[in-house]
């Protein structure tokens, strides 16, 4: 084909798309809004399900380079401090599972991706490049820039996350679901850390309508801290005190817990905890959807990262070898490959958001004894159905 493909998004899922598609073969606009391309820097968690995707990209090494292998996963109650569930992520976990279970810096991967297509000479990175609409012309799809540039391409990929301008347009649906949580993200130097708390595992508090999360960067000398809660005030403009309500959230918790709340950055405007319901169709002619913007979810499993990149390594094994005309065809069956697996996860997170994360009373005292007695490969039989990893479709189906 002659036209590039287009790639709306310069984060992780726009970034491991251009680069997916340039080892295709394939010509690429990647196209950011921002000034330059870059992500907000904190940690994510990696599952081994995205390691056969990251293989396909050929940025394994690099993203071990900088990534840490936790030993265990634990949730522990906010009350008490005792383990609710614990994964172990060891050597165990690598039998059952094949690949390990990381946590990395966001910058750090995505650095990795937009490296990796910087050494491509068929991918073309534009910044200042803000979508303002599309319209597929059958033969090709023309996109208009908000500063009046127009641009063709063979196919269009929105990968322009919760609040896509390319979902908007194709789905007119409004804004994301909000659940009544925000989240507030800090990064602090491990030195500062001087109080006794678990350094070398990922740890989520978990108590009725907060949870705290928190776990080492960069060989150990950062420490990341989450920490999300239900409050009335979604948006709060009075940077001394964003949430008058927080002292009160954290009042009965466990003194980590505490600690942890004390180091936080308030000054910074927290991220509103948001999903859409799982859609069908994301695809329509020579434009679909990719990562959040086809199937935003909770961060409850840890996976928006994850589905994000399995998706780009999907469209590229659909798309190699298509001639312009099987465009379309190859989109669908790209969907019907991904819908249900994304789904999922977006339905399980709400279920475990709602139902095991942010109980109190009797009900966390229930979830408790549920899982607590769960012992190794119970946990891993648990986590099967995502861990074991998404099969990528050997050949393209007829529409």
């Amino acid at each position: 084909m002659s036209d590039p493909i287009l790639v709306v998004g310069g984060g992780l899922g726009g970034a491991a798309t251009a680069l997916s598609l340039g080892r295709k073969g394939f010509d690429v606009k990647l196209l950011e809004e921002a000034p330059e391309f870059g992500v907000i820097g904190y940690g994510i968690q990696l599952g081994p399900n995205v390691f056969s995707m990251l293989d396909k990209l050929g940025v394994t090494d690099a993203v071990m380079a900088s990534a840490i292998r936790p030993k265990n996963v634990k949730m522990l109650d906010s009350v008490d401090g005792g383990v609710i569930a614990c994964v172990p992520t060891g050597d165990a976990f690598l039998k059952r599972f094949k690949r390990p279970y990381v946590v990395i810096h966001r910058v750090d991967l995505h650095q990795t991706l937009l490296e990796g297509c910087r050494a491509l000479g068929n991918v073309e990175m534009i910044a200042n490049a803000s979508v303002k609409a599309f319209e597929d012309e059958g033969e090709r799809v023309r996109v208009e820039l908000a500063d009046g540039r127009q641009l063709h391409g063979a196919a269009l990929i929105g990968a322009d996350g919760i609040r896509s301008t390319i979902r908007q347009q194709m789905r007119d649906e409004g804004p994301p679901r909000t659940i009544g949580y925000v989240a507030h993200r800090t990064i602090v130097p491990m030195s500062d850390v001087n109080f006794d708390v678990d350094r070398d595992d990922v740890v989520l508090w978990s108590g009725p309508g907060f949870h705290i999360v928190h776990y080492p960067l960069r060989n150990y000398s950062l420490f990341n801290v989450v920490t999300v809660f239900r409050t009335l005030n979604m948006d709060p403009t009075d940077t001394e005190s964003p949430h008058p309500d927080l002292a009160h959230v954290y009042r009965d918790s466990h003194p980590t817990m505490r600690k942890l709340w004390a180091m936080m950055d308030l000054s910074r405007r927290g991220w509103v905890s948001s999903d859409r319901d799982p859609i069908r169709p994301w695809s329509k002619g020579r434009v679909t959807l990719l990562g959040d913007a086809a199937h935003p979810t909770l961060q409850t499993l840890a996976q928006g990262a994850c589905m994000a990149l399995e998706d780009s390594v999907c469209l590229g094994e659909l798309l190699d070898g298509t001639s312009g005309g099987e465009i379309a065809s190859a989109f669908q069956q790209y969907e019907r490959a991904r819908y249900l697996r994304t789904a999922r996860v977006q339905f399980e997170s709400r279920y475990h958001w709602d139902n095991w994360y942010h109980v109190g009373g009797i009900e966390r005292e229930v979830a408790r004894a549920t899982w607590s007695v769960k012992g190794e490969q119970e946990m891993y039989d648990c986590l099967a159905w995502l861990y074991d990893g998404f099969k990528l479709p050997q050949k393209r189906e007829a529409a």
